[in-house]
């Protein structure tokens, strides 16, 4: 079976859909946050394409990076400069354009402005100040990761994003503490010079048996997605110097629960999870969240929180 479009018919789906979109509402004095590809040019919507081709300026992250994707997409926009070391400013200048009725749009790199990227604070700014802020959704690292790795399901949709881990070990492994210790998968970005060593703090903190998902050059021609145990990863980075290359988004699946009947607060285990949850929570916290990984009763956990922050305190 030919599965090629005939040019004319995907012409003419494109041309439909095209108007459509623009047939839509683009008000003006309006801020779009607009979501850009993290690796793959065709990742860009419909919608993203027009909100940046209304705009009366596109405020980018590096107008550089930006410039290639808007050339690519046949868009004219000129282009300012929003990043981290000039957020302030640039949330200023974009406001009084927003004052004058320009419609605005906002970019980052790659992926979603705002969200472990530059753009918060233009956006606060831009609310704070009375105007719209309208989300154009699209490409997320951390969406394409999750729905490759099958960490998460309808039945347990629970997920949370940490972002970049530090780069020190002692103040990566006390954040891994923190974090793993949650009852859901944990999501963190990685840069490919320190992947190495965050695997052997992983290892460390979660022990051998808990499953990481390795995702690599997302959307990307060399887009790779393997999980399995923290005890085989180092060993599955060594085999291929390739795989030690590109952009990494690590996913740390949730802890097994233990089983019921072997419920005691007072185990090592128990002692360690609620060690980690007490560096960041109160009591009564530490004790509901380890009960939710635990399965043991909460009542108990909490007796035993209180105990081991009294005796951390003396």
């Amino acid at each position: 079976m030919n599965l090629n479009v005939p040019p004319a018919i995907a012409g003419d789906a494109w041309s439909r859909m095209a108007e459509r979109v623009a047939g839509q509402h683009w008000p003006e004095a309006t801020l779009y946050v607009v979501a850009t590809p993290i690796g793959n040019l065709g990742d860009l919507g419909l919608r993203a394409w027009q909100a940046l081709s209304r705009a009366d300026v596109i405020a980018a992250e590096d107008t550089r990076a930006s410039r290639s994707l808007l050339d690519a997409w046949g868009i004219s926009t000129p282009l300012m400069a929003a990043h981290r070391h000039n957020e302030a400013a640039a949330a200023q200048g974009i406001c009084e354009r927003l004052a004058q009725g320009q419609r605005v749009a906002l970019v980052s790199d790659a992926g979603a402005p705002a969200v472990s990227d530059p753009g918060a604070r233009v956006v606060r700014a831009v609310r704070a100040a009375g105007y719209a802020v309208v989300p154009v959704p699209g490409p997320s690292a951390v969406i394409a990761a999750l729905m490759g790795s099958g960490a998460t399901s309808d039945e347990n949709p629970a997920y949370a994003f940490a972002g970049f881990a530090p780069a020190k070990s002692a103040a990566r492994q006390r954040w891994l503490r923190s974090w793993c210790a949650l009852p859901a998968p944990v999501v963190m970005f990685e840069s490919p010079h320190r992947l190495g060593a965050c695997l052997a703090d992983l290892l460390d903190v979660c022990g051998p048996g808990r499953l990481l998902t390795i995702a690599r050059e997302l959307t990307k021609r060399f887009e790779q997605i393997v999980t399995l145990p923290l005890s085989e990863a180092a060993g599955w980075l060594a085999a291929d110097p390739h795989r030690a290359q590109g952009e990494f988004v690590l996913i740390v699946h949730a802890a097994e629960a233990a089983p019921a009947d072997s419920a005691n607060p007072e185990d090592p285990a128990t002692g360690v999870l609620l060690d980690a949850l007490l560096e960041t929570l109160s009591v009564r916290d530490a004790a509901r969240v380890a009960a939710k990984v635990t399965g043991q009763p909460r009542d108990a956990l909490y007796a035993a929180a209180l105990a081991r922050k009294a005796r951390a305190g003396s």
